[in-house]
């Protein structure tokens, strides 16, 4: 990229970057591929042009960087470097005044070169842990996840192959969990153990880490991808990234989404199927409902057995979070919900 802007100006042109839009109108959803994917429109940066050029210096200035922690073979947080960077101009102007400015152009500079952050050598904070049947290597450390004790192995942000190498796994499916407290749970009862399969705690909405080793598990080691979350629009939607991958990162899909992943839990039809009291639900919000007749209207839960779950959501009026399940015994997700419906393989997909 460098090599050409210095041959565009040996030539006295005006340097000129084409960047992908990074925008809602720029995101299609791929039938084919199953997955979100960005479209064909780009922007233009140049460098002689008032309003541009201090944004094309900023491109320059992060893969500068990033080059040189490639160089050196380091990582460093996108924080640090929002500061590596920053520093003042002539006229007491700074190349950047906040970190979000410098993580917009890191995300131009992911899909312009079409590389992850994580592949220029960058992390955002760790999030997610991971117990079951595999052993692992880590930037050079073994680590055998069967003897983990309880809080599990924290999953870095960067799990690239020069950085996590998987040396052996029994495992027969991944079953990625939306909370912590119950992942606790699980990991207590031995449910990997028992079941043979990996548990993943996402802590909330998946991280990009946790999402690329999904990803890296579920192709090279040839096994199903479960997903367990809240009975709500949000815990769908943290499935639906998993799935199809998201809006704002739609130039990662391909490397991060599973459109192969299954969604075992909490369903709707939950509450009837297996008895839970009316006491453990709670009243739909008005942003509850807004966000669920939005879900319904995106392609990729356009299928039949979504729009009835959806619909079954929004009739009964009621959400329930996974710990809804302990009012039927402490371990009754581990002992009776999980088993049952994977053996019945009642599960959408």
């Amino acid at each position: 990229m460098a090599e050409r802007v210095i041959g565009e100006f040996q030539e006295e042109q005006n340097p000129e970057l084409e960047i992908p839009v990074r925008s809602l109108n720029n995101v299609n959803f791929s039938k084919i591929s199953r997955m979100i994917e960005m479209g064909d429109k780009t922007q233009s940066r140049t460098y002689f042009h008032q309003n541009m050029a201090k944004k094309f210096m900023q491109t320059f200035l992060v893969a500068s960087a990033c080059t040189e922690l490639l160089n050196a073979e380091k990582t460093t947080s996108i924080r640090d470097l929002f500061y590596m960077t920053k520093h003042t101009l002539s006229k007491g102007e700074n190349t950047f005044d906040d970190q979000p400015e410098s993580d917009i152009i890191i995300e131009d500079l992911e899909v312009t070169i079409n590389a992850l952050r994580e592949e220029l050598h960058l992390f955002a904070s760790n999030r997610g842990t991971m117990v079951g049947n595999i052993t692992l290597r880590d930037s050079g450390d073994k680590i055998n996840c069967r003897r983990i004790g309880s809080g599990g192995w924290g999953i870095p942000s960067i799990v690239e192959e020069h950085v996590i190498q998987f040396l052996k796994s029994e495992a027969e499916f991944i079953l990625l969990i939306e909370k912590d407290a119950v992942w606790r749970r699980l990991n207590e009862d031995k449910f990997w153990r028992k079941h043979n399969c990996i548990m993943i705690q996402s802590g909330g909405q998946t991280s990009r880490g946790v999402r690329r080793l999904i990803r890296r598990m579920h192709d090279e080691l040839d096994i199903p991808v479960y997903v367990l979350v809240d009975n709500d629009p949000w815990g769908l939607y943290i499935y639906s990234v998993v799935k199809q991958g998201s809006i704002n990162l739609a130039y990662d899909s391909v490397r991060m989404a599973v459109p192969d992943a299954r969604f075992l839990g909490l369903s709707s039809f939950d509450r009837e199927k297996f008895d839970l009291p009316d006491v453990v639900t709670i009243a739909l919000s008005k942003n509850d409902k807004r966000r669920a007749r939005q879900m319904m209207r995106y392609p990729w839960f356009e299928d039949k057995q979504w729009q009835k779950e959806m619909k079954k959501l929004l009739t009964s009026g009621v959400k329930l979070e996974l710990e809804a399940l302990s009012s039927k015994g402490i371990s009754f997700i581990s002992e009776n919900y999980l088993p049952q419906k994977i053996q019945n393989n009642d599960y959408l997909s």
